[in-house]
């Protein structure tokens, strides 16, 4: 009777290094087990709890595991502001940021420079902005080569602000990719492209589809898969 009465009292969030950080609840109907992770900003705890699951478990749940929680925030990396730093991640690479006030507003990338001006207070968003488009670019381009290796019509792309996901394939056909990876190097953003792409054909992870994934990607998906899950959180350091 004890233990139930301190879970009823649990606050949907919990305090990590001094730090408190909102324990987000998303019920999943297929749902067996309860699935705890640290969103990939380091912005929240989030809990996957079957439909039969009360709440208050799932909270105990996460304070119950607050040693593991404290290991996943201190791997998240610091963030960082591009627009003061001067420093810009594209493609897997730094490219510097030259910024003059009276420059054309527009971003405008030359060699491993980008040369930008407009006000200063403003450039941040300027910069995301320039990575959006450019991320549209590339996977328009990419989907575009993967629908021709598979033998399928070009398929529409849309840009994602999603927090755990790279990318999705809609049953209309619509491919739906993560901005950031513009960030990542090419492998590893085709990599994702690619998958989605596979995906348009079989809506499952069978062999069939590992098969034609592997016909039309010319990487390694595995190393490409190995840095999502050592540096993916790095691409959300930037721009909030």
């Amino acid at each position: 009777m004890i233990e139930w009465l301190r879970k009823e009292h649990l606050e949907p969030e919990i305090e990590i290094g001094g730090r408190k950080f909102p324990i987000e609840l998303r019920r999943h109907p297929t749902a067996k087990r309860l699935t705890l992770r640290l969103a990939p900003d380091g912005s929240a705890v989030r809990i996957t709890l079957p439909k039969w699951c009360a709440s208050k478990e799932a909270i105990a749940f996460a304070h119950a595991r607050a040693e593991w929680l404290a290991q996943q925030v201190a791997k998240v990396p610091e963030k960082r502001d591009p627009a003061s730093e001067r420093r810009l991640d594209y493609r897997g690479s730094v490219i510097a940021i030259e910024w003059s006030e009276d420059a054309p507003r527009k971003p405008v990338l030359k060699g491993e420079a980008l040369q930008v001006g407009g006000p200063e207070d403003t450039l941040a968003k300027r910069l995301e902005r320039w990575l959006e488009k450019e991320a549209l670019r590339l996977f328009a381009d990419d989907a575009a080569i993967y629908c021709e290796r598979a033998d399928l019509p070009t398929a529409p792309v849309r840009l994602t602000r999603a927090k755990r996901r790279w990318g999705s394939c809609s049953s209309e056909g619509v491919l739906r990719l993560n901005w950031r990876l513009v960030q990542a190097p090419d492998s590893v953003r085709r990599s994702v492209v690619a998958h989605e792409v596979a995906h348009l054909v079989h809506f499952d992870h069978s062999p069939a589809f590992h098969a034609l994934l592997g016909d039309i990607f010319e990487g390694d998906i595995e190393e490409a898969n190995a840095w999502l899950s050592q540096f993916g959180r790095t691409l959300y350091a930037s721009f909030g």
